[in-house]
């Protein structure tokens, strides 16, 4: 399950989506989430779902590592459906029942947005390396730095747990594979039994990310580095045409969105 999370993960590329300035897909990854809260009928979540599919074929990230994001909340979605399938009221689907069309169809759309919610998001970190992720949050985060707001700070921190999410859950797979070697069972008992035998796992874990940050922290003051002050980047972003056009088209979409949503659509 752990191998199955691929948050903070980037696969390297040459697509259009890949060459994107990445404070472009920052937006349209905002854009994105508010137009897909923008959908409350079936054609609105079929125009966010074609818009997802076209970002994913364009980017040329393979459907299975699309699914690996979604797999391990698969609980939380079949547990989303459960809900509102039986506490959705309306036309009970046979005398008597408590499910309703209203709510399977409710269920289905809560699923489809939690799924594509995921997707879209993810689509961010599959297309673009964390530098350039960092360097584009804090040219959009730049205004604040009049509010004495520590931007750079803040986007390096966001930049480098992303980074180690992946590194932290190989970690974590290592040491359970350890453990269950030595005889641990993490599957079976009552909660409390399952909870207290993670100990062993979590211990080493915190050791290691404890010493991981030290190694790091020695590494980035041997560089000589103080923060963002004087700072300077070896790759320069800027805008080009494709920017351009990638923003249209977003703004196309959230205006379909709002379009949709005003006919109830």
């Amino acid at each position: 399950m752990l191998k199955d999370i691929t948050l903070g993960q980037y696969f390297p590329g040459n697509t259009v989506v890949h060459k994107l300035d990445p404070r472009t897909k920052i937006l349209l990854v905002v854009v994105y989430i508010v137009g897909l809260f923008q959908a409350n009928g079936w054609a609105g979540y079929a125009a966010v779902t074609g818009f997802t599919c076209l970002c994913t074929a364009l980017s040329k990230i393979r459907p299975a590592a699309m699914f690996k994001g979604v797999k391990p909340m698969l609980f939380i979605i079949a547990l989303t459906a459960l809900l509102n399938i039986f506490y959705t009221q309306g036309t009970p689907i046979l005398p008597g029942w408590i499910i309703t069309w209203e709510g399977i169809a409710r269920a289905v759309q809560m699923m489809l947005r939690i799924v594509l919610l995921i997707s879209g998001t993810f689509l961010l970190t599959y297309t673009t390396s964390p530098i350039a992720l960092t360097d584009g949050l804090e040219l959009l985060m730049n205004p604040l730095k009049k509010l004495k707001v520590p931007v750079h700070e803040m986007t390096m921190m966001m930049s480098m747990a992303l980074r180690f999410i992946p590194t932290l859950i190989s970690e974590t797979d290592k040491i359970m594979s350890a453990q269950k070697a030595r005889g641990a069972d993490f599957e079976t008992g009552s909660l409390v039994k399952r909870a207290k035998a993670l100990l062993p796992i979590l211990v080493p874990l915190f050791v290691s990310a404890f010493k991981r940050a030290d190694e790091l922290a020695v590494a980035m003051e041997s560089r000589c580095y103080h923060g963002g002050e004087g700072r300077t980047r070896l790759k320069q972003l800027r805008y080009q045409t494709r920017d351009w056009i990638a923003l249209g088209a977003g703004a196309l979409f959230l205006a379909l969105m709002l379009v949709l949503k005003r006919f109830g659509l």
